[in-house]
């Protein structure tokens, strides 16, 4: 009997996406006697802005047996527990994405159902005052979540800010630790079977020739192997998410860490804040219908709590996702998949849930069609619903004058997001699928925080009284409180 396995595969690209690809595969194969080489050129600039992260980090970090202790050190990492949204109600205006959930352990979806009917009945505590990840952000203390589902600790969640760049650097260590092969150059052939169109082998300028059974596509936006060999198909998402550029610059660290990210609004889109332990990232992501270069630029040093550190450099990207990420024996990763700007810090995540994807559907050598289909479905699907959680940002937004801001607001949405912001307005329902990235406690932080305010509620809390349920609002506010004067406070910043 032939041997029909995977033998060989090939990851196209470092950076990210490249590496976080070679330690998983390399952790998740072990054993089976697969060579996986990685081709890069150091003189091809990596993106490397995807700089905050979503808690699903987790995961990731665990399957390649990360020691977070280790990691945080080697990536000069911080603790996020949430975003921060600025001005996007208009100046002065501010609210908390935190991770977690809201309310007591155990209650979860039906709490906030709970907190509903308090509004309604002239409850008129902000929505932070529930949420102990909330709090504990704001208040500059820090604590990991717990197991025990009786513990308000189990309602926290958190994830990371680290250098992208020495992610990367770290992983490659690990990779190179299991095997994996680094080949530097670029790539100047690609061979291709005439009969099936599968990629044979790749070329460098440095005169090495790596023959493979599967190509993972980690180029970048360029999408070297998906788009410009395979021809994937681009859905361009431009009409939805109007920003094109982003402008990056460091900045010195700050003494006393924050634990969350930044979301600014500005006047053609919106400024973002990274801190680090070393350094502090910033960025301006903007439309250039609306800013020029130059304008943009200054509008991003403007915002910054200090001068850059490093010359701003200038990112060019299209908003939208390859209409196949996985074609025949190639497979795009990251980037290369699709770019949607980092408004919820999930670039980082739809690198790893490509992975994830692609290990659960891993393919003998002959690449099944049928896989490929699941795989584009889904990770399609993703990449979706992800759009949809960035175009509400945009188009809820109140209290801004500025045209792009105006357009924004009067744009017609996706029927998939129209429906779930009218089911929340109607019922108060978060109407999701089992498998979306962001759960009900996230799509609500953003819907209460620009001001979506349902007119009704689930009808099963309503056993308790009105007075009842407002009590035991006051009670969970009541032990939140407490919980937070218990949770050690952030360390200043290491040598501060």
């Amino acid at each position: 009997m032939s041997d029909t396995r995977i033998r060989r595969i090939v990851i196209l690209g470092g950076g990210t996406a490249g590496w976080m690809t070679a330690a998983a595969l390399s952790r998740a194969l072990a054993g089976q006697q697969i060579a996986i080489t990685l081709i890069e050129s150091d003189a091809i600039g990596t993106i490397g802005v995807g700089e905050a992260t979503i808690p699903t980090i987790h995961w990731f970090n665990q399957i390649v047996g990360l020691d977070e202790a280790a990691f945080m050190a080697e990536t000069r990492a911080t603790v996020k527990l949430g975003i921060e949204f600025v001005g996007w109600n208009g100046p002065g205006s501010s609210y908390l994405h935190p991770f977690g959930t809201y309310g007591p352990p155990g209650d979860g979806v039906m709490f906030l159902h709970r907190l509903i009917r308090g509004r309604l009945d002239g409850d008129t505590t902000p929505s932070e005052a529930y949420s102990l990840t909330a709090r504990i952000a704001r208040a500059g203390r820090f604590t990991r979540p717990v197991g025990d589902p009786r513990s308000l600790l189990s309602t926290l969640g958190y994830a990371y800010h680290f250098d992208a760049g020495l992610y990367a650097r770290y992983l490659r260590g690990l990779a190179e630790k299991a095997g994996v092969t680094r080949i530097e150059g670029k790539v100047s052939r690609i061979d291709r079977a005439p009969d099936s169109g599968f990629v044979t082998a790749l070329a460098t300028d440095t005169g090495a020739e790596v023959a493979g059974d599967l190509f993972i596509d980690c180029s970048g936006l360029r999408g070297l192997l998906i788009e410009e060999a395979m021809g994937s198909g681009f859905d361009d998402w431009s009409h939805w998410l109007p920003c094109d550029r982003a402008w990056a610059a460091p900045s010195a660290a700050e003494t006393q860490v924050t634990a969350y990210t930044r979301a600014t609004a500005a006047e053609a889109g919106w400024r973002w804040r990274i801190p680090l332990q070393h350094r502090v990232g910033n960025g301006y992501v903007y439309s250039s219908r609306f800013q020029g270069d130059d304008e943009a630029r200054a509008s991003l040093i403007a915002g910054m709590d200090g001068p850059p550190t490093a010359e701003p450099r200038l990112i060019r990207f299209a908003p939208g996702a390859r209409k196949r990420p996985w074609i025949g024996n190639v497979v795009a990763i990251g980037l290369s998949s699709g770019f949607l700007e980092p408004l919820e810090s999930t670039s980082i995540h739809l690198i790893q849930s490509g992975i994830a994807k692609l290990l659960a559907l891993f393919p003998a050598r002959d690449c099944s069609a049928l896989l490929a289909d699941q795989y584009n479905r889904v990770f399609g699907q993703e990449m979706e619903d992800v759009r949809d959680f960035l175009i509400l940002h945009y188009h809820r937004t109140t209290g801004r004058t500025e045209p792009m801001w105006l357009e924004r607001q009067a744009m017609e949405i996706p029927d998939t997001l129209a429906r779930k912001i009218g089911a929340f307005e109607q019922s108060g329902r978060i109407m999701l699928s089992t498998d979306e990235l962001f759960r009900d406690a996230s799509w609500f932080a953003v819907l209460d925080g620009q001001g979506v305010r349902p007119r009704d509620y689930n009808p099963m809390i309503d056993g308790a009284g009105a007075a009842d349920n407002l009590r035991h609002l006051a009670a969970v506010r009541g032990a939140i409180a407490e919980s937070v004067t218990k949770i050690p406070a952030i360390a200043p910043r290491p040598g501060v």
